[in-house]
């Protein structure tokens, strides 16, 4: 953990998780940009003050920053997490730029959420079935004949089950009903051995990383076995992804993209996008580019 010498605020702070490589990969960069002293925030150390508009944090008064960069809200994925965005856009309120902006955040957060501004926006999607009811989940699955239940709040495939009909199905999804209570069921494609993410900045095309699956994983994650690799998608996809994220209006996001017999389709735009594919398969430093980014905006 950084120690702090002074209470100055900086002109551009990172909202984070201490001890995370992206959080503090940014954080450096935006200190570089602006000047300063690195800066990661955790917001459940905040104290947000209503009537004077003081945001404290370690002595800090983030009230006074010039702009924060959103890179992590929590170490997990969770609906608390929606009330934390909603003490950024206060201060966004009050003054405070965000990259990217809580509103368009929030409509990413909840995977329900984000696809349903997805399927309304025309992009083409895995079927997707949605429900509280267990007879309606029980019939999805037998009618896609194997689909993945996905919670509401997680990423890189965290609390996702592969399901199929079977004399099982009912014990399993009372399971997950009793510890998720929402059924989101997608169906299983076909993805072949990988699946893209497709990044922009600030709008504009940036990169396209490819996440190749471990041999015999269901999914293309990390922390599945996945390696990332560089990859010259088609313009076809390049705009579908880019019709996908002007859908949030976010300052950085990646795009995945799923390769499959019908064509590419979206799984998912994300919140906050990450860093180290593009590092990895790239060789693209895309925390200073964000960084430098917020700052040409915020000089403005």
């Amino acid at each position: 953990m950084t120690t702090r010498n002074n209470t100055d605020a900086p002109r551009l702070g990172v909202v984070g998780v201490r001890g995370g490589w992206s959080s503090e990969l940014l954080a450096r960069r935006a200190a570089e940009a602006c000047g300063g002293e690195p800066l990661v925030i955790e917001l459940d150390r905040v104290t947000l003050d209503l009537a004077s508009g003081r945001a404290m944090y370690e002595g800090i008064d983030l009230s006074q920053c010039s702009a924060l960069l959103l890179k992590k809200l929590g170490p997990d994925y969770a609906p608390g997490l929606l009330d934390r965005l909603e003490m950024l856009r206060f201060l966004e309120g009050r003054g405070v730029r965000m990259f990217s902006r809580p509103g368009a955040v929030m409509g990413l957060l909840d995977r329900l959420s984000c696809t349903t501004t997805l399927a309304l926006g025309g992009l083409p999607m895995p079927p997707t079935t949605v429900t509280e009811d267990l007879d309606g989940a029980q019939e999805a699955i037998t009618r896609y004949g194997e689909a993945i239940l996905k919670p509401l709040f997680s990423t890189k495939a965290r609390g996702m089950v592969v399901l199929g009909p079977g004399p099982n199905l009912r014990r399993q999804l009372e399971e997950y009903h009793a510890a998720q209570g929402f059924f989101y069921i997608q169906k299983t494609i076909a993805l072949g051995e990988r699946d893209l993410g497709v990044v922009f900045l600030g709008g504009d095309y940036l990169t396209t990383y490819a996440r190749c699956r471990e041999p015999g994983a269901w999914n293309t994650t990390t922390a599945s076995g996945g390696k990332y690799a560089p990859f010259d998608p088609p313009q076809e996809i390049i705009n579908l992804a880019w019709r996908a994220q002007n859908l949030f209006r976010l300052d950085f996001t990646c795009v995945d993209v799923a390769l499959t017999d019908d064509g590419p389709q979206i799984f998912e735009v994300s919140a906050f996008g990450g860093f180290r594919g593009i590092q990895e398969a790239r060789g693209i430093d895309a925390a200073k580019l964000y960084a430098d980014y917020a700052a040409r905006r915020i000089s403005k």
